[in-house]
């Protein structure tokens, strides 16, 4: 198994403006020591680390912190991509092959359409050149400009973390515009979903109906073999832990046949990112 999504910081280093007081109980560190025992627990023997604050530096310290951590297999960095210097940055990062991808934080960005911008240009057109994948960290506001994108960079693979982050819990139902928005991304070969991210969108109190609709329509939209899983952790924490969100992931592609979940569990990530064996 990999899990196709996972953090670790150290906040005296003192450049992540998040996490912070307002979600107390993931306001520390965490590092390999705090997940190791987890993976081992479930199962999960290779992990994606993703940057969880937009500076270069962070990605060197992942990166460092990756080449003494055998479990982790690939990391995503980040990158101004439309930095005059970004395509000599990048190619600086992607020295260590531990680099798989980069995540430019568009939920932050209060520009919608910022990724589409001239000015990113010749690093996206970089990235798809020398293998990097995008990962896409959105909200449902962002779906056609995702979509735009794509279609302009046939040849960077992007995947969308957290289903894009729609609106879940309380009865509220797959709103059309998300659903056609995921279909329309669906439709394009370089797109991938990742699952997960869904209980913290909903919060503490989750119940397990209230996620089973969004599940099912990326699952039949992309297929097995463009869905992966991830943990999130240790955001998830926020709204319960790493055991009870795979075991409810499992219950959600328990549609699947043996070879369909593999590929969700594990096949589908080692694709996407080009990761190697453990």
């Amino acid at each position: 198994m990999i899990d196709a999504h996972q953090h670790f910081w150290q906040l005296g280093r003192g450049d992540y403006d998040w996490p912070n007081e307002s979600v107390a109980p993931i306001n520390r560190d965490f590092g390999p020591d705090d997940l190791g025992p987890l993976l081992s627990a479930a199962g999960v023997r290779q992990t994606v680390l993703v940057q969880a604050t937009p500076t270069v530096a962070e990605t060197q310290f992942l990166l460092n912190l990756a080449a003494r951590t055998p479990f982790v297999a690939g990391v995503v960095g980040w990158v101004d991509l439309t930095a005059p210097d970004a395509i000599a940055t990048i190619d600086a990062l992607r020295r260590d092959s531990m680099l798989k991808g980069l995540r430019p934080m568009l939920q932050s960005i209060q520009d919608t359409d910022w990724i589409l911008q001239p000015a990113a240009e010749a690093a996206l057109r970089h990235m798809a050149a020398v293998g990097l994948r995008f990962d896409a960290l959105i909200q449902p506001r962002h779906l056609d400009a995702m979509a735009r994108l794509a279609r302009r960079h046939p040849d960077l693979a992007i995947v969308i973390d957290h289903l894009a982050k729609p609106r879940m819990g309380q009865g509220i139902l797959p709103d059309a515009a998300w659903l056609d928005g995921m279909t329309a991304l669906a439709e394009l070969p370089n797109v991938w979903c990742k699952l997960s991210g869904m209980i913290t969108e909903i919060g503490p109190g989750w119940q397990p109906e209230e996620l089973g609709a969004h599940a099912a329509h990326v699952l039949a939209r992309f297929g097995a073999s463009r869905v992966m899983w991830g943990s999130d952790w240790p955001v998830v924490n926020l709204a319960g832990n790493y055991a009870d969100w795979l075991s409810m992931a499992r219950r959600l592609t328990s549609g699947l046949s043996p070879a369909e979940a593999s590929m969700v569990f594990e096949g589908t990530a080692r694709a996407f990112y080009g990761l190697g064996r453990p």
